[in-house]
């Protein structure tokens, strides 16, 4: 069978960075470290004033269509997964085409475009739509370009306005790719939840404490499907594995439930025993209540115990390093989270072909997926292609009265808001303005 998976890869942050230990924490009168060390967050990322979604996800996709040497006659569809949408009818996906055609001078007229909302698993949720068209024999031998862009704002004063972020992760999914293969199989933990929503309303409504216990519920119940049709899973079968990075403190949680899960019954546990005793059967306790504080008790141990903290060095550390500097992306979190992976591994001169990552999408609402990948030939060369480490450097470092301008000129309810833009754009697409029927209306800047 033909592999299928994801061939290239492209990033675009907003150009305007917070830095939250810095400057945040001091403004709220807060400890640096519950940033750095506690949610595990350096920088947010922010649109400057002539971005959007639209913007960034069409550069992302400009870039990885150059550097790809493809045209628009090379993609049969176009997917856009996202949560900040402004339209209720028009996709997102039509005004990135229509920005990429102006620069390509070639249409997109015969893509199939849709626009994707499952909160932040809707990037993998694309990913899989492409996965399945090119399967299905429908692609006509053409690539599909799947793009995740959110901008990720909290209303002033929320508790998870530390966490936001903005950005975009263009992916090509085709056939023989060059990065990593997807796995027919996979798995899900879903349930209606009410954790993090927005009825008609920009800034989401939040139920902190509820959405890490769903978070965790959900990742636990895709895993436990993922190996009832594939394999049971051990720590030791995954390089790196990539999970949904709202904050990196969450991952922190997930992982630990992930390795407590993999390291059952085998020689891993036999390992720790001494040290932490075995993990809790359901059998050997009366109550539910008593089971679950023994499985807390015994989480408690197993973080501190030096095979773990080895194995999330190697397997999951690498996964945050793009994340601690740009905050949530929503849609595009989890694939900031492989591509950190990966950039982490060529710089190390680490060689992954034919190793695995497990994938861990989530969103609110909610849904988990989990599913493998597979590394390909020719990895190291699709990433040595990026240049996020630039972007990153080129931000404007804001102030925090800056910040509180650039919020209100992204809050649709402040309307427009006099402030003169940060940066100068180059070599690009920008948002202009409104059209006569209040359509947003974007153009190339060279």
């Amino acid at each position: 069978m033909t592999p299928v998976g994801i061939d290239a890869v492209e990033i675009w942050t907003g150009k305007l960075q917070l830095n939250l230990p810095e400057t945040f924490a001091p403004a709220k009168d807060e400890d640096p470290d519950k940033y750095r060390k506690g949610i595990g967050l350096e920088h947010s990322s922010f649109p400057d004033l002539y971005e959007d979604i639209v913007t960034m996800g069409a550069n992302a996709a400009k870039r990885l269509m150059e550097r790809r040497g493809l045209t628009p006659e090379d993609i049969g569809r176009i997917d856009v997964a996202t949560e900040s949408a402004f339209d209720n009818s028009k996709p997102v996906s039509t005004y990135i085409a229509g920005c990429l055609e102006q620069y390509f001078e070639a249409d997109f007229r015969h893509a199939n475009k849709g626009e994707r909302k499952f909160a932040c698993v809707a990037g993998t949720q694309s990913i899989d739509d492409a996965y399945n068209w090119i399967r299905a024999g429908r692609n006509r031998g053409r690539a599909a370009l799947v793009i995740a862009t959110d901008t990720a704002l909290y209303a002033r004063g929320d508790p998870g306005e530390a966490t936001q972020g903005a950005g975009a992760v263009a992916m090509l999914v085709d056939e023989n790719p060059d990065l990593v293969e997807i796995s027919t199989e996979q798995g899900y933990g879903s349930m209606d939840e009410t954790d993090f929503l927005k009825p008609n309303q920009q800034f989401p409504s939040v139920d902190g404490k509820r959405s890490m216990q769903v978070y965790l519920s959900r990742m636990r119940e895709a895993v436990e499907d993922f190996e009832s049709v594939a394999w049971d899973m051990h720590p030791d079968d995954f390089a790196y594995i990539p999970f949904h990075t709202p904050f990196p403190g969450m991952v922190r949680k997930a992982a630990l439930l992930g390795y407590r899960h993999m390291s059952r019954d085998t020689e891993i546990e036999d390992e720790l025993a001494g040290e932490i005793g075995r993990q809790p059967r359901r059998d050997e306790y009366t109550s539910w209540d008593g089971y679950e504080e023994a499985i807390r008790d015994y989480m408690d141990d197993l973080k501190g115990t030096d095979q773990y903290r080895a194995w999330y060095d190697k397997a999951i550390e690498p996964t945050l390093g793009i994340s601690r500097h740009v905050g949530n992306w929503y849609t595009g979190s989890v694939h900031i989270a492989r591509i950190a992976a990966l950039k982490y591994a060529a710089a190390n001169d680490r060689d992954l072909a034919g190793e695995k990552l497990l994938v861990g999408s989530y969103g609110s609402g909610a849904q988990a997926e989990i599913h493998a990948e597979t590394v390909q030939e020719g990895w190291r060369e699709e990433i040595a292609g990026l240049n996020v480490d630039a972007q990153l450097d080129a931000r404007y470092d804001l102030s925090f009265e800056e910040y509180e301008t650039v919020h209100d000129s992204h809050n649709y309810d402040k309307g427009s808001v006099d402030v003169e833009e940060f940066t100068s754009p180059d070599d690009e697409f920008v948002f202009t303005g409104w059209g006569r029927m209040n359509e947003r209306k974007y153009e190339y800047v060279e």
